[in-house]
């Protein structure tokens, strides 16, 4: 019990490694800056400011994958409800009427 705890925290911690950063800041920018404003100004449109301004980086991705979750768990959640499983009177119904034809 005690070696797969050590092996679980360990396991933690050099996969979170990557993620710490001791105080520097990570400046990444978005995907509209790096990509998306250089064909821009090649084709000789510039940037401007944004319809929805949702202030930095890929905030709206981000809330477009946190929507996409909740969908899904709420789709997992009434999955029955959705898609309801047939009865067998259902289901031996159907394969009787298939014979008898």
């Amino acid at each position: 019990m005690k070696n797969s705890a050590r092996l679980l925290i360990f396991a933690g911690l050099f996969l979170a490694g990557p993620m710490l950063t001791f105080g520097q800041a990570a400046s990444w920018s978005g995907v509209d800056e790096t990509v998306i404003e250089k064909f821009a100004e090649k084709a000789g449109r510039p940037a401007r400011e944004p319809f929805i301004n949702t202030g930095r980086g890929d905030l709206f991705l981000f809330l477009f994958l946190l929507a996409g979750a909740v969908g899904g768990f709420a789709a997992g959640y009434w999955f029955r409800i959705l898609f309801p499983p047939r009865r067998k009177d259902d289901v031996s119904a159907a394969h009787h009427d298939r014979e008898g034809s």
